[in-house]
């Protein structure tokens, strides 16, 4: 077997097992094994968002766990971390500077969600229930945008960390209207359709068909 026949076999595989589950365990393995690409400018922008708004996740969740003491913030955060890391990989990557330079909860570069960080903190700690519907609104957002930027993206490393992301958000997702179901709340979706929201609620991954047309960070509870 010529050798870069198995290479590329062995790539292939990489990915492949990455999509099985292990892919948060060590992304640096599995984008390395995808070609270096020309990044853009939309692309390069969206990998920095990305990073800090996976923070925000993080921080917001750690918060929340420390005001309610309810451990899906807490196994959410961890999660988080894993998310950050991966985009993490990405920067490196390609010698992006890190956009975090405090990992100091609750501090951010972007302005946008350093604001949008204090808001939903000041609304989780209302109440459990508004604390899980915050939970339910960032997942919300992270598939929104996440979304978004899948779109604009040709670069096949940058599809299979946004893939994985969506991946893990949805799942977040569930696990956050599951908590709200147990008070007899439902959540509706604030960035995403009612009918994506369904989708994912029901176990349908229907992440790479989003319309979403624009960010939605910085304005909480807009409709579209």
């Amino acid at each position: 077997m010529k050798k870069s026949l198995l290479v590329g076999i062995v790539a292939l595989i990489l990915v492949v097992v990455s999509f099985a589950g292990g892919f948060f365990n060590n992304p640096s393995a599995a984008v390395s094994t995808l070609p270096v690409e020309t990044l853009s400018a939309s692309e390069t922008e969206g990998l920095l968002l990305m990073r800090e708004e996976e923070k925000l996740a993080r921080d917001v969740y750690l918060t929340l766990y420390d005001t309610w003491g309810i451990q899906t913030f807490y196994n959410i955060a961890q999660a988080e971390q894993t998310h950050m890391n991966a985009v993490k990989s990405i920067l490196d990557k390609y010698d992006l500077q890190d956009p975090i330079t405090d990992y100091t909860v609750g501090v951010f570069n972007n302005e946008e969600l350093q604001k949008l960080y204090y808001d939903l903190v000041a609304e989780g700690q209302k109440s459990v229930i508004d604390a899980l519907k915050v939970g339910a609104t960032i997942e919300d957002l992270d598939i929104y945008d996440l979304n978004k930027l899948l779109k604009e993206t040709d670069n096949q490393d940058i599809k299979l960390v946004y893939e994985n992301l969506i991946s893990g958000s949805e799942s977040h997702m569930r696990a956050f209207a599951g908590q709200l179901d147990r008070y007899n709340v439902t959540y509706s979706a604030q960035y995403i359709t009612n009918e994506e929201l369904q989708e994912i609620l029901n176990g349908n991954n229907g992440s790479s068909s989003n319309n979403s047309s624009s960010k939605g960070y910085g304005n909480k509870g807009r409709r579209r």
